[in-house]
């Protein structure tokens, strides 16, 4: 989803200089070639412009040429507030945030002047610019990604060149200052510290001979962008790093290792001392301390570190029973569960709203009245093209929860963040609904400090709740295959073709399904998993095409994202549209039953 945005940001770039010329080459030699015959014009504004310096290759995004002056720009979808910006931190240097797109620029920017000594050169970032609003509806629709055979096109709507597309949102930002500063002080790196020039030339000719460059593990691992399963040939390049750097196997890995500590920032030290594997931890390391109320973060680390506490063995997990009995004292029947699904893209899709601006799609809704008394009780999808849902989201939800005053809860702190944008969009509407004064009134009741504030289990996870297969997450993705594994009653309701029976659970999106199932090692199936085989047997013959699968194989809320983007296209056939609008309720309906299934294991653990 994130890097659809990047190419359409591009893409809308593009558009602010008309008369640019695109280096296509996707060879070396030939782009480079052709942007040194195109740089003898005077005057030419190039796309991608190919430079080289030794052995560095930079393909610029655009460079206006005007003489002897070049200004080097490079599009990022990284958003950025022209009103405040925030590229230097309160000590003085570059944010941590901005810093990676400061270096971008700075390699460019070296490697073209290194090739055109004697020109002068200004270094720009264009950037979403969240201060401003879209001034035309469909925005966003006006450029369409498409994948086909590895290859990602924008194609770039005609309307877009005759009608326009409103107020440019995109902010250009000129970084010299930033860039001389990485020139001056250097940069640091995984291991080391040296000049821009220096450290890029020593990766050239490591890359140029392929040889290793030796792996400095620490706690950057943690966001490796290279761990992956293996499969299909693929390798892991954690497991590269960590096995050369320690002269490791991958079982010694499989044992664990202090990167995958829960919240815990002091992984470098760890590792600087040497202390590299989990079970070296001690609770020194950690400064363990018991919380007050509930799990403090230090006790959720060490049980990583050394599994649950002895008197939980036989229970296999960790419940504080006397916290978590103490909080639902505090709920009232019925019990409500929301989840909600939402966009917030680089271009907006709507007039008035900001790039980044969160759009509120859909929300699925449970009710739990007793002891297995539970519903599927409402839903709300509203991705028709170019139609703000936000305040039809904020009118279904006062509908679904409006009839009593039971408890609602949520997972994490997002929905309590939509519902406090949507107040604020009302607030700053200059045509706000009729019913506003209502609407503002509901949702502010739900929030942070309202009357019928939401109960965050995600935090009662942490506080209260550990098993070693979350490995410390409080993700649901991780805390409901955990609760199924050990929960007799999830068992005994869920195994059997209940939810979406007739006489079974009602469900608004299937029928007959059984939710507790063994995968072939005989563990408990991830729920989530069989949204993507229900997918499979949907397409059935349309299963191999990835672009298919991808639309209706929705597991998470970055696929679900992604697929809202989709619908907002008008040109998207009956089929695909029904087929993703189904996958988008099949997903937000289990993740509102993912939140009932914990709070029943929870009961049960608590009785038991």
């Amino acid at each position: 989803m994130l890097a659809d945005g990047g190419f359409q940001v591009g893409a809308l770039a593009k558009l602010l200089y008309p008369n640019g010329i695109e280096i296509r080459s996707e060879h070396h030699a030939t782009a480079e070639a052709e942007t040194i015959e195109l740089l003898k014009r005077d005057e030419v504004t190039l796309f991608e412009a190919a430079v080289r310096h030794r052995d560095l290759f930079a393909r610029i995004d655009i460079l206006v040429k005007n003489k002897n002056a070049f200004n080097l720009i490079e599009v990022k979808s990284k958003s950025y507030n022209s009103t405040a910006p925030e590229i230097v931190g309160k000590r003085g240097g570059i944010t941590s945030e901005m810093l990676p797109y400061i270096i971008d620029v700075a390699f460019q920017t070296f490697v073209l002047h290194e090739t055109y000594p004697d020109a002068w050169i200004k270094s720009y970032l264009l950037l979403p610019d969240k201060s401003v609003r879209a001034t035309i509806n469909g925005l966003n629709q006006l450029f369409k990604v498409h994948r086909q055979n590895g290859k990602i096109q924008v194609r770039v709507d005609a309307r877009a060149l005759t009608d326009g597309f409103g107020d440019n949102v995109l902010a250009l930002v000129n970084v010299d200052p930033y860039v001389a500063m990485v020139m001056q002080e250097g940069i640091d790196f995984p291991g080391g510290h040296g000049p821009l020039s220096d450290v890029a030339l020593d990766w050239a000719k490591a890359y140029k001979a392929d040889s290793w460059i030796a792996p400095s593990i620490g706690s950057q691992c943690a966001k490796c962008e290279y761990q992956t399963q293996a499969r299909d040939g693929l390798k892991s390049g954690f497991r590269e790093c960590w096995r050369r750097a320690n002269n490791w196997t991958d079982e010694d890995i499989d044992q664990g290792t202090v990167v995958e500590l829960w919240n815990f920032r002091g992984k470098d030290k760890l590792i600087q001392q040497g202390i590299v594997r989990l079970r070296q931890v001690t609770q020194e390391h950690l400064n363990y301390k018991e919380g007050d109320h509930g799990l403090s973060n230090s006790q959720r680390q060490w049980m990583q570190v050394a599994g649950t506490p002895s008197e939980y063995a036989n229970a296999g997990f960790f419940l504080d029973v006397p916290f978590m009995h103490a909080e639902m004292a505090r709920w009232q029947q019925p019990y409500h569960f929301i989840d909600f699904e939402t966009s917030a893209v680089a271009l907006p899709f709507h007039i008035g709203l900001r790039p980044y601006e969160q759009v509120a799609f859909q929300f699925s809704h449970h009710i739990m009245e007793g002891k297995g008394a539970v519903r599927h009780a409402g839903e709300f999808l509203l991705a028709e093209p170019g139609v703000f849902p936000n305040y039809e989201f904020a009118r279904a939800l006062k509908t679904e929860l409006g009839s009593d005053n039971g408890t609602v809860f949520m997972w994490s702190h997002h929905e309590n963040t939509i519902l406090t944008k949507i107040a604020g969009q009302l607030e700053e509407d200059p045509n706000p609904p009729g019913d506003k004064p209502e609407l503002q009134t509901f949702l502010r009741s739900l929030i942070q400090s309202g009357g019928r504030a939401m109960v965050d289990l995600k935090v009662l996870s942490q506080k209260a709740y550990f098993h070693p297969y979350t490995k410390g997450s409080n993700s649901i993705k991780h805390v409901l295959p955990a609760v199924l594994s050990h929960s007799n009653d999830l068992k005994a309701t869920y195994s059997q073709p209940i939810y979406g029976a007739p006489d079974g659970i009602p469900s608004k999106n299937y029928t007959n399904q059984t939710w507790w199932v063994r995968d072939s090692d005989g563990n408990v199936n991830d729920p989530y998993k069989l949204l993507i085989e229900h997918a499979k047997n949907l397409l059935g013959d349309e299963a191999e095409d990835e672009l298919a699968a991808e639309e209706i194989g929705i597991a998470e809320g970055g696929a679900a994202a992604l697929a809202y983007a989709r619908l907002q296209f008008e040109d998207l056939d009956d089929k695909t549209r029904n087929l993703i609008k189904g996958a988008l309720l099949r997903y937000c309906e289990l993740d509102s039953l993912a939140m009932v299934m914990v709070v029943q294991a929870w009961e049960e653990a608590i009785e038991s």
